[in-house]
């Protein structure tokens, strides 16, 4: 583990502030499973940013806890319209990030953001940081800080 050295991170780290601390690992970070073997934390702590393509083609950010998969039909009623998965070149387009490395924060566009309630479980939680293998930790409250999203019950039962 190592401060932000990459691109991506380095850009996270300054949106961010002094605050925060960026980390890089040797290993990825890409997948909520790597994230949580990386950091020694439970995958639920991982805050995994997941990229909805809107009906209106504006791009709908849900920072869901690593366990969870977003249901579909609870965003769609929560942001008051139909959604679709993003692809790569999407995500990449709107948030200025690849897959896998798309932090809650720094977005090229800003997207419409939902945070899952489940996080706020947590005393503490990692999120990714503008790279495959850099995460930050932040707390539940931070999160709704930083994006200025609200919490909402959108993981599938």
């Amino acid at each position: 583990m190592r401060p932000a050295r990459s691109e991506g991170a380095v850009r996270v780290q300054a949106i961010l502030g002094a605050r925060f601390r960026v980390l890089e690992f040797d290993q990825s970070t890409h997948t909520s499973a790597e994230a949580a073997a990386a950091i020694g934390c439970e995958v639920a702590r991982i805050a995994k940013s997941l990229i909805f393509r809107a009906a209106e083609d504006g791009p709908v950010l849900v920072v869901a806890s690593g366990t969870n998969r977003v249901d579909e039909r609870k965003l769609a009623a929560r942001i008051g319209q139909k959604i679709s998965r993003a692809d790569p070149a999407f995500v990449l387009r709107h948030t200025g990030f690849a897959v896998g490395g798309v932090p809650p924060v720094g977005h090229q566009t800003a997207p419409v953001t939902v945070l899952d309630q489940d996080l706020r479980q947590y005393e503490t939680i990692w999120a990714a940081a503008g790279s495959a293998n850099a995460v930050f930790e932040l707390t539940p409250d931070d999160l709704a800080a930083l994006t200025g999203a609200a919490f909402a019950d959108v993981a599938k039962a």
